[in-house]
């Protein structure tokens, strides 16, 4: 590295956005995880003992995935390899190798790969990293916010140590705002910034456990606001929320969290909770989920779940879908919020849906039975002489109730309703 090259790093880090250069250098000034990374904690043990496994952080945006990854690879004296699954494949990943072994060979030396989004790398990319992190080659360190059991391989992930990352705490993130206000070396300490308690816990609660959103929205507001005649910048939550504009929203409509909000709205209709139903149903909708989506599912449960102890409320959830496809959003939105709460507050039956279960086990596990002779029509001559028809009961002829069979020889008697 030449003299030119110096001063560029020096001018990059001086001019990087305000959540790059607050990115923590030590497990001291991490905030949050302490779960995994706590003092006593299995992985800081590992890192301290220079002992770190092959591992996948797993947790959404903003939890620290990359800079703990980072950290790792500082306190072990590792060789740091940063790239994305978004723009690297297998060329990549050979030359990377390469360098490793050399590294390894001549150093004595590891190396740390870390992969940025590993779940977008496909099943041939991940097979070709697998040896290597076998035999030591390079220690994986993945970051997703996906399920790893859905979106990594098998034989890989079962080489590596999965850590689970949760959102960052209102109280993480507040600690992080305040350390970037004060902190002169790489914050805004040189600028005279005044935020209160209530505007720093505003701008907290509206990160969604995201300390880059955060940092990037204080940053924003900072340089936005004219100082006032005292030479200060005052920071206001009319100012923070437009500096935030909540437009983003942790869901992602092919992935974890959707099938995680769908399965709490589901179970908070089936539990008769229409207030956290309503909830969820807007989280999905307000984060741009298809509106038919979510009608579709409340009429499935309107079968499901209510059936027969409240046939409207079919009627209603089929209708709802009706008129979500009419209108579309966002004039859809208060229609599906009252079918939500329609199906929350209506009496529950599971006894269509168990009695179905009965029915698929016997038509699964049994032969495919003949239709009993006198249920069959008789169109023709020739079936007629065969007995198809013969004996049949016409139930409108008679007064009093008919007794005759329905079922196959073979499964008479089976009961799948209650009742």
């Amino acid at each position: 590295m030449d003299l030119f090259d110096k001063n560029l790093q020096n001018n990059l880090k001086k001019e990087a956005p305000l959540a790059e250069r607050m990115r923590p250098q030590n497990l001291e000034e991490f905030e949050g995880q302490k779960n995994i990374i706590g003092p006593g904690k299995l992985l800081r043990q590992a890192v301290e003992e220079d002992q770190v496994p092959s591992i996948i952080f797993w947790g959404p945006p903003g939890s620290g995935k990359t800079t703990l990854a980072r950290i790792i690879a500082e306190m072990t004296k590792s060789s740091f390899v940063q790239i994305s699954a978004v723009t690297s494949g297998i060329k990549d990943l050979r030359e990377i190798i390469r360098s490793a072994q050399e590294r390894r060979k001549y150093q004595n030396k590891k190396t740390i790969l870390f992969i940025d989004e590993v779940h977008r790398w496909n099943k041939s990319q991940q097979d070709a990293l697998l040896p290597y992190v076998e035999n030591g080659t390079l220690i994986l360190i993945g970051a997703t916010t996906e399920n790893p059991s859905f979106e990594v391989n098998s034989a890989l992930l079962s080489r590596c140590r999965v850590f689970v990352l949760e959102a960052l705490s209102i109280h993480d993130i507040e600690s992080i705002i305040k350390n970037a206000i004060s902190n002169k070396e790489s914050g805004l300490g040189n600028l005279k910034i005044k935020a209160d308690d209530k505007t720093v816990y505003y701008l907290a609660t509206l990160s969604n456990g995201d300390a880059r959103i955060a940092l990037n929205a204080l940053e924003f507001a900072v340089k936005a606001t004219r100082p006032n005649p005292q030479g200060a910048i005052v920071l206001e939550k009319d100012l923070i929320k437009e500096a935030l504009q909540k437009s983003h929203y942790l869901y992602d409509k092919g992935g974890e969290q959707h099938y995680n909000i769908i399965s709490a709205l589901h179970k908070s209709l089936r539990g008769s909770d229409a207030d956290a139903a309503l909830y969820w149903m807007a989280r999905m909708l307000e984060a741009g989920e298809d509106p038919l989506y979510i009608a579709r599912r409340l009429v499935r449960f309107a079968s499901e779940d209510v059936g027969m102890a409240d046939p409207q409320a079919l009627v209603q959830a089929t209708t709802a879908y009706q008129a979500c496809h009419f209108i579309g959003m966002p004039e859809c939105n208060v229609i599906l919020a009252q079918a939500t709460v329609y199906l929350a507050l209506a009496k529950k039956s599971v006894e269509l849906y168990r009695a179905y279960g009965k029915v698929k086990e016997d038509v699964a596990n049994s032969m495919d039975e003949p239709v009993p002779l006198h249920l069959r029509n008789a169109p023709t001559k020739l079936m007629k002489d065969l007995g198809y028809g013969k004996d049949y009961k016409y139930n409108p002829n008679y007064d009093e109730p008919v007794i005759q069979e329905y079922f196959p020889e073979k499964l008479k008697g089976r009961k799948y309703l209650d009742k």
